[in-house]
């Protein structure tokens, strides 16, 4: 069998500007412009892709931190919307939340 691993994730965004201004305020994330409608953060192992529109719905992408609190402290400050509250689950604890176009993130620390 052919060995398939995730490299890009691609979610929708009505707010396009709103969105990428979330990520590079909670996350660090440093932004190339593909045109007016598409945004890309590269160079990592997997890459994300935010594209204006809101179809179709994305999956729930989940990022790793090595702080949970302070990362949960910068996503507040970005004005993402808490929807889940830190909580432990088999292998660590996470939270999770909405960016502004409505998709939902986990960010998660391992134990």
């Amino acid at each position: 069998m052919v060995k398939i691993t995730p490299n890009y994730l691609e979610m929708k965004a009505g707010d396009l500007p709103a969105s990428k201004a979330f990520y590079e305020q909670a996350f660090g994330f440093a932004f190339t412009d593909y045109g007016p409608e598409y945004a890309a953060v590269e160079g990592g192992p997997v890459q994300i892709g935010i594209a204006a529109g809101s179809e179709p719905v994305a999956p729930m992408p989940t990022f790793e931190t090595d702080d949970l609190e302070t990362s949960l402290s910068q996503v507040k400050a970005a004005n993402g919307e808490i929807v889940r509250e830190i909580f432990a689950f088999p292998g660590g604890r996470r939270f999770e939340c909405l960016d502004p176009a409505g998709n939902r993130l986990a960010i998660y620390q391992p134990d």
